[in-house]
């Protein structure tokens, strides 16, 4: 059988009150008694009526006492005991409707006492549950989204060639390709994605030439941006840095950043990377012209499925995971990243942690 917590904090309260009073009762009757007993010897007086008077009346108002002090004590425990466990109960009601789904609830949280800390560290971790919920959400519905139109692209050209609507060109052959590329390619983006919410904890750290990681990740691109014009100009410092990181994570973060640039560019512009050493960490800064940002789109750059260009659709631009993936491996590193627009050059700048010495 379940006891209630309150009930258990009255039986405390009730024991402690009857210990007392049977620890007086005892000094009454073996001290208190016999010192009664001894004053009536001494005057020569008959001890035995008085004394048992004596007794019978402290023994009497003794148990007055303890009923009256008993009522008094339960009822201001009752009271105070469930102000306190108030918002308690309350954290039982919502934890199980937070079990059920709901995440809006919240439990008041008035006071400044411990139970007040306890209930306002319960509202944070709601609201934070809450915030888990809707990214999930929207993550499903953006992912349903993207698939969406290249599988609807895919069924109706495969419509139109079973019907005979559409002959079976190398050109129709040519669309259905780009297409299925499409898709894999957002379905690739969407695994990297989970991989890097699941790189904290994961990572296999060791010491990574970061100017030699830059350089191979930048040659990777160079055809992309010379086809579009766009001169890349590059700062590193005369010699090597390392950083302790997860090489394959740390490529990752580079392509991802180089693609983005190569990706939005305009032709014929100018791009920068700046690569510095700085006290206890590596500083990268990217930079490119973005025409179509405007400074009310980069609170969510890093944020999944964004895209603020107009230039960034799905024929031409990619699935906006590629900068959600940067954030995730960058923070799982112990780094930080921030985006800034600067006379409309978007700014991407990234730091990871460096121990002393890793440089030569």
């Amino acid at each position: 059988m379940k006891i209630p917590l309150i009930v258990k904090l009255l039986s405390i309260t009730l024991a402690v009150s009857g210990f007392m009073v049977a620890m007086v009762w005892f000094a009454i009757d073996t001290l208190a008694a016999g010192y009664f007993v001894t004053l009536m010897d001494k005057y020569h007086i008959s001890p035995e009526p008085a004394h048992d008077m004596f007794v019978h009346a402290v023994h009497r108002y003794l148990i007055w006492a303890f009923l009256a002090a008993v009522f008094l004590a339960t009822g201001l425990s009752f009271l105070l005991m469930r102000k306190v466990l108030k918002p308690l109960t309350r954290m039982t009601l919502i934890t199980r409707k937070i079990a059920a789904g709901d995440f809006s609830v919240r439990v008041p949280a008035g006071a400044a006492d411990e139970v007040g800390q306890l209930a306002r560290a319960f509202n944070r971790m709601a609201e934070s549950l809450e915030k888990l919920e809707k990214l999930r959400r929207n993550l499903m519905i953006d992912v349903a989204h993207e698939l969406r139109t290249p599988l609807t692209n895919i069924r109706g050209y495969l419509e139109a060639l079973v019907d005979k609507v559409v002959p079976p060109s190398p050109q129709t052959l040519t669309l259905l390709m780009d297409e299925t590329m499409r898709l894999a390619a957002l379905v690739e983006d969407v695994l990297q994605l989970a991989r890097a919410d699941a790189a904290h904890g994961r990572l296999v750290f060791e010491p990574v030439a970061i100017t030699q990681a830059l350089d191979r990740a930048l040659a990777s691109f160079r055809p992309v941006f010379d086809q579009k014009a766009v001169t890349v100009r590059l700062q590193m410092p005369p010699r090597t840095l390392e950083v302790p990181a997860d090489p394959g994570r740390i490529t990752r973060v580079l392509r991802n950043l180089l693609d983005n640039m190569a990706r939005y560019t305009p032709e014929g512009s100018q791009v920068n990377i700046a690569l510095e050493a700085l006290s206890g960490q590596v500083k990268l800064e990217f930079s490119n012209p973005a025409p179509g940002l405007t400074p009310e789109d980069i609170p969510f750059v890093f944020e999944r499925f964004f895209r603020g260009e107009k230039s960034r659709s799905r024929e031409h631009g990619g699935a906006g995971i590629g900068l959600a993936i940067v954030k995730e491996i960058v923070e799982a590193h112990g780094g930080r990243i921030e985006a800034s627009l600067v006379q409309g050059s978007l700014h991407i700048t990234l730091s990871l942690p460096r121990p002393g010495g890793l440089s030569r």
